[in-house]
């Protein structure tokens, strides 16, 4: 292939003329229509200068248009950053300086702020608002929607993403092509998503959940989702009629069983319900089953993995756990000082290797070594109890 992440992805489905997005609004977008905005938005990356392996750095409201600049960023090479849209001004600088970020694009309301730095860093600023405006919109317009795809490899860097720096600097991990397609493929056949799926989206795009998780397994499958700007719990239930599946943290879950109109007939058709990002109380896992008959499916994650273990989408589905290693996963509880591994019942810490775990982190080379990426291993800093017996994680 000449670029796996978007021929794979994306690519697969120029000619497709089924339903990818369903919006708020009532309007539809087909995968042939998002495509094309998406080879026009290429060909204007292309005019700004931009090369493979530049950083492109976003930081907007949740749109369908956020996820052209990812598909139009596979597609030319280039490494999509996704910014919280939280951000203050001056946390913005040093994510822009230290990606080395060669363009910029933010909401028109915040240009003018992010002027100064982009003048200091002597990068790009484009626009795109939440309604579809903007800049990087305009130009689009005169372009062709036809694209050369840039080629790429598997091993090479897809995405930054930028972890909480609770410990520090936020790091950004760095994410390659193998590491996104992998996940995404394993994820789509362990939880069995097909093209009739029909997914409520709810989550955010600025981090691996909502992106990489939800956007890439319904990209795998060909299938659609409904897509909201975020979670309204009128809307979420206004929609679950036309969806099969959901993903969310424990939040949306708590809110859906507060309300009465949340009932056992109104999710009958639905196929999977997903909850991860946060642990699920087992409380909440044995009153969702109770209202509604279905038993989430609780998994886990990190940013620089994606996705882990799983609970299993046929058998048990152990409430307060997260699952099993995921296929092509290896995954075992070690002690944080001798680097041994734990027995049964032992409390220690995970580590980890399959072609999920990233590549390292950006610039800094010395936090392998602090967080112990060795042999393909990531040391997860992460406090596990193993249960032997099915390998279910608490």
């Amino acid at each position: 292939m000449i670029n796996p992440l978007f021929d794979n992805l994306f690519g697969a489905h120029v000619e497709n003329d089924d339903p990818f997005l369903y919006l708020l609004n009532g309007q539809t977008i087909t995968y042939k229509k998002f495509l094309s905005l998406s080879g026009k938005i290429a060909n204007v990356f292309f005019d700004l200068g931009l090369k493979p392996g530049d950083c492109v750095a976003i930081q907007v409201q949740k749109s369908p248009e956020m996820l052209n600049i990812y598909s139009a960023c596979a597609q030319a090479g280039l490494v999509f950053l996704p910014l919280n849209p939280s951000y203050t001004v001056d946390e913005l600088e040093y994510f822009i300086e230290n990606s080395k970020a060669r363009l910029i694009i933010c909401d028109e309301a915040n240009k003018k702020p992010l002027e100064y730095i982009v003048r200091n860093l002597g990068i790009l600023i484009e626009t795109l608002n939440g309604d579809a405006s903007g800049s990087i919109i305009d130009k689009s317009i005169a372009q062709s929607d036809n694209f050369e795809t840039v080629r790429r490899s598997k091993n090479d860097l897809a995405a930054l993403l930028y972890t909480s720096g609770t410990t520090g600097k936020p790091k950004g991990a760095m994410l390659t092509q193998s590491n996104l397609l992998s996940n995404g493929s394993t994820l789509m056949n362990e939880w069995q998503f097909t093209n009739k799926d029909v997914l409520l989206h709810a989550l955010p795009l600025f981090h691996t959940h909502g992106l990489f998780v939800a956007t890439n397994v319904i990209l795998s499958a060909g299938g659609s989702m409904v897509f909201l700007p975020k979670f309204d719990l009128d809307h979420i239930i206004q929609n679950l009629q036309k969806s099969t599946s959901i993903m969310g943290v424990p939040t949306f879950y708590t809110r859906l069983l507060s309300d009465s109109r949340f009932t056992k007939e109104l999710v009958q058709h639905m196929r999977l319900f997903i909850s991860g990002s946060a642990p699920l109380l087992s409380e909440t896992h044995v009153q969702f089953e109770n209202r509604t008959g279905h038993r989430i499916l609780e998994r886990y994650g990190m940013t620089e993995t994606n996705m882990n273990t799983s609970n299993p989408y046929i058998g048990e589905r152990r409430a307060g756990t997260v699952g099993r290693p995921l296929p092509g996963v290896e995954l075992k509880i070690t002690d944080p000082e001798t680097g041994k591994e734990k027995l049964t019942d032992e409390i220690g810490q995970i580590e980890v290797r399959g072609p999920n775990v990233f590549k390292g982190y950006w610039r800094m080379p010395e936090k392998q070594k602090t967080n112990y990426v060795k042999m393909a291993f990531l040391l997860l800093v992460t406090w596990v109890k193993l249960i032997r017996t099915g390998i279910f994680i608490l």
